[in-house]
């Protein structure tokens, strides 16, 4: 994560992620324990909407972490 070197990384909103991301876990597995598939399958559509959903919210904390810095940067001229 390229964040600002200055910038107070709190951990609250990487906790909330693991938190939301459990819960929809637990659910997926919970709906799919319904349906009439293999425990493999069960277990690996579960960690598939574990991951998807984590990687989702990490992307959107991480880039209005990056948005809401107030630290001045230098503006970047595009590489060649």
């Amino acid at each position: 994560m390229n964040l600002c070197p200055k910038c107070d990384r709190p951990l609250w909103p990487f906790a909330m992620i693991l938190t939301i991301t459990s819960v929809i876990a637990f659910l997926t597995w919970l709906i799919l324990g319904l349906s009439a598939i293999e425990p493999w399958q069960r277990l690996l559509v579960t960690l598939i909407a574990f991951i998807v959903v984590g990687a989702t919210l990490l992307h959107y904390v991480v880039s209005c972490l990056r948005r809401h810095c107030r630290h001045d940067h230098p503006i970047v001229q595009g590489r060649s």
